[in-house]
């Protein structure tokens, strides 16, 4: 008669050291541009640097959730950016509310009658919308001066859009190019949607001045800068915890076996449809989450950052950091982030041929492109694939 194995089973980060190495690099980042930071350190970091490696990070988890839909799952949608896109306008819709309300106050403060709420609410409507002929508050603003209410409209916004796509179309089994062109339809309807003035978010001129955070208007924007860095390093060390955590059990094989043939699953008895959605609403939800940390250290959202190339530009990201591995995601996404900053940004000086001057501001997205063709082609598995090759080697 065998023994019983009474192995104590190993913990998750036990099992899982790269999660732990993620963690612990990305914590020593964080504390070095603090430490470098203008608002906190030695000032060798400007503000305008922090809000860039601060958005970068935001790009980070997107892309992470972006991964976890198609490399763990099989899933191409060209739509998550349009997530992120929902989950900046519902924070962007109270920064601009509330801050369009101190002005209006206190411009009012000293009028010889004091002003009535009915009055102080159309002065905060003609000064939001008389960009687009209008003076009115749209019935989509009416928990605009409730923090509460659109944070949590961060979350539900992005999750019940992809809930109610998903549904639809994976009970109709869409599967391949045909759901990524469904995804990018969704995405791209949006757009076209936002770009109106009468949708009730200013249509092309979208949210701006979202960098003045109402009640901390008298802290410099160093320090607001660095408390969104934070903000963004934490929600990327949780987010990334939280999906090695889902992908790594049962769930996770049950969706990576969805990825390499979901027939077979199916016939096993799993109910396919259930798996992929759970995959794509949580998803969303990240989306949307980082680009309510994203959008105020911007300053400013329209409809064009929900365009479907945006969307486009996330899966090139995760392509080149390496598909199916969490960490090529985030590399994927912080060296295409920097490097676009740094050629679009002015910092790669012009090359004079003579005959022609190379100016990277023009050329930086067919070098984008060259890349994306070089890393398909050469190295298959991405930046984290070559990452792997280091690690293993003897």
């Amino acid at each position: 008669m065998s023994k019983p194995d009474i192995t104590p089973r190993r913990s998750f980060l036990a099992e899982n050291p790269s999660v732990m190495w993620f963690l612990g690099l990305l914590g020593l980042f964080t504390l070095g541009v603090t430490v470098l930071a203008e608002g906190f350190g030695m000032a060798l970091l400007s503000t305008s640097m922090v809000k860039i490696l601060g958005m970068t990070l935001c790009l980070c988890l997107i892309a992470v959730a972006m991964d976890v839909v198609w490399g763990y799952c099989g899933i191409l949608s060209l739509g998550h950016f349009a997530f992120f896109g929902l989950g900046g306008y519902a924070i962007g819709m109270w920064l601009m509310y509330a801050r369009t309300q101190g002005i209006v106050v206190d411009s009012l403060a000293n009028a010889p009658i004091p002003p009535t709420q009915g009055e102080i609410n159309d002065a905060i409507a003609t000064q939001i919308f008389g960009v687009v002929g209008s003076n009115e508050l749209p019935l989509i603003w009416a928990f605009a001066d409730s923090l509460a209410m659109q944070l949590l409209f961060v979350v539900l916004v992005p999750g019940l859009l992809a809930l109610v796509f998903g549904w639809l179309a994976f009970r109709s089994r869409v599967t391949g190019v045909y759901l990524s062109i469904l995804t990018q339809a969704m995405t791209l309807a949006l757009s076209l949607y936002l770009f109106q003035n009468d949708t009730g978010l200013r249509g092309n001129n979208g949210l701006s001045g979202l960098q003045n955070i109402p009640g901390l208007l008298h802290l410099p924007q160093s320090t607001i800068a660095l408390w969104f860095f934070w903000a963004s390093a934490a929600a990327l060390g949780l987010g990334y915890l939280f999906f090695a955590w889902l992908i790594s059990g049962k769930f996770g094989s049950v969706v990576r076996a969805i990825r390499d043939n979901e027939t077979r699953v199916r016939f096993l008895g799993y109910h396919v449809e259930s798996y992929k959605l759970v995959i794509f609403t949580l998803t969303a939800v990240v989306s949307g989450l980082a680009g309510a940390l994203y959008y105020p250290q911007a300053g400013i959202i329209n409809p064009a950052e929900i365009a479907p190339i945006a969307s486009i530009y996330l899966a090139v990201w995760v392509a080149i950091g390496g598909r199916g591995r969490l960490y090529g995601a985030v590399i994927g996404a912080a060296v295409v982030s920097l490097a676009s900053s740094w050629f679009t940004g002015g910092g790669a000086p012009d090359i004079d041929l003579g005959f022609y001057t190379i100016n990277w501001t023009d050329w930086w997205l067919v070098l984008l492109g060259l890349g994306f063709v070089a890393v398909t082609l050469f190295f298959p598995r991405g930046i984290g694939g070559l990452f792997d090759m280091l690690v293993r080697k003897p």
